[in-house]
Parts: C-alpha cells; structure tokens; sequence
C-alpha cells in the first residue's frame, strides 16, 4: 500500500474540494442546522455523485465508476470536513448498495441500486433495536412465511436515512438462530416511522422504524435466507471505515479552525500559535488525525484486496472516532470562550465528534473484539 495519493485521487479530491467550498458550502451555511428535505438531499448528492461520491466504488454497470474504497473514503472524507449531516446519507447508500449488489435479487437490484449511486433515491439498513446493539445475533424483529410472503413485526432503532428512504433493509430472525436480511419499499402499509432529535447532525435523518404484520414477497429477500448475520459482518466492515472517518474529517476541521483562529487572535502582544502550550495542542492534534487517517486507508487498502480486516476496521473506528472527540475538545478550548458560542463552528463540531464512539459498535466493544481476535478468548458468550 502506497501512503501517498495517486494523481487521479489527487485532482479527484482537489476538484470536489473546491466544489463543495464554492457551491454547496454557503447554501449548508445559510440553512443552518434544520432538517433536510429529501429533495435538499437530493439535489445536494445529485451534484456530488458527479464527482464519484457514493458510485466511485461500485461497478460502471451499476451506474458506477469501478474504482476502489479507499478513493472512496479520500472522497467522502471531503464531504465531511464540510458537512457531516450532508456526508451521513452518503455513507448509508454507499454501504447499502454494496449489500444489494452483492446480494440482492435482480429486480431489487435493478430498480434501486442505479438511484443510489446517483443521489436520487436513498437506502435505510436497520439492525439496531431498542434492546439490542452490537449483539446483532440477538435481535427480535421476527419474519415469518405466509405463504408466498413474509410478514414481519418489530422496532428498529437509529436508523440513518429513515424519513428519506426509498427502500429499507431490515435485519430479521426467521428461524432459531438465524438472521436475514429483507427489502421492504417506503410506503409499504404497516411500516411506521418517526424521527430521533439527537444532541447534533439533526439535518440528516435518524428514525425509528415500526413494523406492524408488514407484508412483502419472499422475492424480497436479500442474499440467501439464514446469511444476515455473515452478510451483516461484511456491511460493518465498510461502515467501521466510514465512523473511523467521521471522527478524522471532524478533526481534520476542527484543526483547521484551530490554525486560522490562533494565528488571528493575540494574547500577551503576539499570536496565540506563537504560546507553546497552543503549539502543542496544535501539533498533537495534526499528529492524531494522521494516524486515524493512515489506519482507516490501510483497512480500506484490504478491503479493496478482499483481505479479511475485521480487527483492522475496528482498531480504525475505535480511535478514528475517539481522536474526533479529542482533537475537537482541543480547538474549542483554543478558541477559549468563542469557542462554545454558535458564532463559531468548533462547538458543532464537538457536538457531533462525541456521537461517533457509539454508532456500529462502541469504543468499547470495539476493544473487545480486537481483543478476541488476538487471544482467541471470547468476551461476550
């Protein structure tokens, strides 16, 4: 693996960065921290897919660019530095299309995975319920077979792209022990969802999702019936990357908030960065966010090789998430007092860095299956 970046990702990456800078960042600016319509979100990632945003990795048939995941993850990384609530929906339809054109039957595939990759239409995947997180094997949303259907009854929790969705991957026990993934379209009747406000990133869409003797075809099905926990795995190692780069990008701002800011304001008859304890601050965090980006690329790099990185996307997520709390700590107490004011953005971005250590798996669960990978002992059962 190459620590450098190729031309084609350089001017891939320079190009979107000046686009975002000149055409989608004053209008996310002037709207705020309000809810996103769908079709805000629409228009937004239309723009964006020009430039290979969620379609870089996926195949050209698809409507893709057949590139590789760590171009991918230099790109949404762009995405987020600006707009984290802008690069969440992004994330989900670019794992989901994955999961869909890996697994899904042609006429899933066919109707929703070109919108995908094209910014029209957008995916919802739901493993999380109100009593279950990381432990994905014990969920209780059930499926059963009624005839030439499924009919499913549960409640699904922090689901991204909820009140956006076009289609909803739902992850459910249809037999003992067994977990699978089935395609349920919006609208569907006994589908139910309401939005969660949440401390940050309340542009974009985090829902519960309720399903009441939810009927769909057996059709539906999404990989093989009795893979949803193996397909599921797979799913999260794209995600890990994805968190791992939620808390770098926030860094990555944060930083460069933190250097503007210290070389305009004064203290003492010279420019706070001149203060060694400022200097310090600065330089630990440019340290930081290098090394959560450098582990991120390089389980990304395996996962391009079909490498298997379990333990990899966990040491990223786990310290790419939690160097996103530290490194946005630090630029709020550079900022001192304007600092924790809306006129500045550090405050945001310190809101929304302290999400990232629970999505996919906390911190410390992240530890734990690093842990068990290592020494062969199991730590939950």
């Amino acid at each position: 693996m190459s620590f450098l970046m190729t031309e084609e990702q350089k001017m891939a990456t320079e190009g979107l960065r000046k686009f975002l800078n000149k055409e989608i960042k004053p209008q996310l600016e002037a709207h705020g921290e309000g809810h996103f319509s769908k079709e805000q979100l629409q228009g937004w990632h239309q723009s964006l897919a020009e430039f290979g945003l969620v379609c870089a990795p996926h195949p050209e048939e698809f409507g893709g660019l057949g590139m590789d995941w760590v171009t991918h993850l230099l790109l949404w990384e762009e995405v987020a530095v600006v707009s984290l609530d802008l690069a969440m929906p992004a994330l989900i339809n670019v794992v989901g299309a994955d999961l869909l054109i890996n697994n899904a039957p042609e006429h899933i595939r066919d109707e929703y995975v070109p919108g995908l990759l094209s910014g029209e239409k957008f995916i919802a995947v739901g493993i999380s319920e109100p009593d279950v997180g990381s432990d994905v094997a014990a969920v209780k949303t059930r499926a059963v077979r009624d005839g030439n259907d499924w009919v499913l009854n549960g409640e699904k929790t922090w689901i991204s792209n909820g009140e956006h969705m076009d289609l909803f991957v739902c992850t459910c026990k249809t037999g003992e022990g067994e977990l699978t993934h089935i395609a349920i379209p919006a609208g569907t009747p006994g589908m139910e969802v309401r939005g969660i406000p949440k401390m940050a990133l309340n542009s974009q869409s985090t829902s519960q999702i309720f399903l009441a003797d939810v009927r769909v075809p057996i059709a539906n099905t999404v990989g093989s019936i009795g893979d949803g926990l193996k397909n599921t795995l797979v799913t999260f190692e794209r995600a890990r990357c994805h968190m791992a780069a939620w808390g770098y990008s926030l860094g990555r701002r944060a930083l460069e908030e933190s250097i503007k800011y210290s070389q305009e304001r004064t203290q003492h008859g010279k420019q706070i960065a001149g203060h060694q304890l400022i200097a310090e601050k600065i330089a630990t965090m440019a340290t930081q966010i290098d090394a959560a980006r450098l582990l991120t690329l390089r389980a990304g790099d395996m996962i391009d090789k079909g490498i298997r990185c379990d333990v990899e996307c966990s040491m990223a997520k786990w310290y790419g998430t939690e160097i996103g709390v530290n490194t946005t700590r630090q630029a709020v107490q550079i900022h001192g007092g304007n600092g924790v004011t809306k006129e500045f953005v550090v405050e945001r971005l310190a809101r929304e860095a302290i999400i990232g250590p629970i999505p996919d798996g906390t911190t410390e669960i992240q530890k734990l299956l690093i842990a068990r990978m290592l020494t062969g002992v199991q730590a939950f059962r």
